[in-house]
C-alpha cells in the first residue's frame, strides 16, 4: 500500500501570522515537521505562499502551492495530492504546525488500514485518570467514543459519555475518555468523496468535521497514542516549544 503525507502550511493565520516560518532550534517550523515526517514516508508541502514555498525549496523539500480559498484543510489536501502527481492510496494530512509529530503516532496511522474496511484513520489519547471535570469539559478539545473495533462512534465538544450517578471529577478514574488528535489519514478515494459532501446537521451542531463523515456512513478507525501533541498555534506555544526542544536534548 502507497502512503503519501500531506503538510498543509498556511501563510495567514489570525494567532500567529506565517508560523511554519517562525524558528524553533535554529530552523522553521514547517521543516521540523517535515524532515520529520519525511524520514518515514514520502512527504510534500501544500501551502498558499511563495515565502513558505521557496523556504521548504531551500531545505530541500518537496512542496506544492495551493490555492487561498478552501474552506477546510481538507479541501487542500485534495489539490495538494493531484497538484502534486504522485499515485497513492492512502494520504495522510499532518499539520504544519506539529514539529515533535512521533514515528509511531504516523505508523499508528498506516496500521489502521491494515482492515480493508477502513476509510479513514485518526488519532485518540487517554486523558490521565486524574483529570479534573473542569479539564475534561472543555469544548476547545473534543473527545471521542469508539466501538469495541475502536471505529469512531461519535465525537463531542461536550463529556461523553456520560456517567450517571457518579461525581464528576471522579469520571475520569472511573473509565478512560478519549481526546481526540486532529490527524487525519484517508484512503485516496474517499478524500475525493468527502471533499463534496454538503454540511450535515451534527457538523453544524458541533462545528467538528469528522461528524459529517460519519453521518455519510464513513468508518473512521482509530489509533490510539499516548504521546501528547505539541502542536503551536500562538508566539506563547512557540516559546513552550523552544524551551521543550532544549529540554529533551539536554
Amino acid at each position: 500500500m502507497k502512503f503519501l503525507a500531506i503538510i498543509p502550511a498556511r501563510y495567514a493565520s489570525t494567532r500567529f501570522p506565517a508560523k511554519p516560518l517562525a524558528m524553533l532550534g535554529g530552523k522553521p517550523v514547517i521543516q521540523h515537521v517535515y524532515e520529520r515526517v519525511s524520514s518515514i514516508l514520502e512527504a510534500v508541502v501544500a501551502t498558499d505562499d511563495k515565502r513558505i514555498y521557496e523556504v521548504v525549496e531551500a531545505f530541500g523539500g518537496r512542496v506544492v502551492m495551493t490555492s487561498t480559498e478552501h474552506r477546510t484543510g481538507t479541501d487542500r489536501c485534495l489539490e495538494a495530492y493531484n497538484n502534486y502527481g504522485v499515485e497513492a492510496d492512502v494520504v495522510i494530512n499532518v499539520q504544519g504546525d506539529e514539529p515533535f509529530i512521533a514515528e509511531e503516532q504516523i505508523r499508528g496511522l498506516m496500521n489502521c488500514f491494515e482492515n480493508i474496511q477502513t476509510d479513514i484513520a485518526t488519532l485518540i489519547k487517554p486523558f490521565p485518570a486524574d483529570t479534573t471535570f473542569d479539564i475534561l469539559s472543555n469544548p476547545n478539545t473534543p473527545k471521542v467514543i469508539t466501538n469495541q473495533q475502536g471505529q469512531a462512534i461519535y465525537f463531542s465538544r461536550s463529556v461523553i459519555p456520560y456517567l450517571r450517578g457518579q461525581n464528576e471529577n471522579e469520571w475520569a478514574s472511573l473509565r478512560t475518555y478519549y481526546k481526540h488528535i486532529g490527524i487525519y489519514a484517508y484512503r485516496v478515494e474517499v478524500l475525493k468523496q468527502i471533499t463534496k459532501m454538503p454540511q450535515t446537521p451534527l457538523e453544524l451542531a458541533e462545528s467538528l468535521e469528522q461528524l459529517r463523515w460519519l453521518e455519510n456512513n464513513l468508518i473512521i478507525q482509530t489509533a490510539v497514542t499516548n504521546i501528547e501533541t505539541i502542536g503551536i498555534d500562538t508566539p506563547e506555544d512557540l516559546l513552550r516549544a523552544e524551551q521543550y526542544l532544549q529540554q529533551s536534548f539536554k
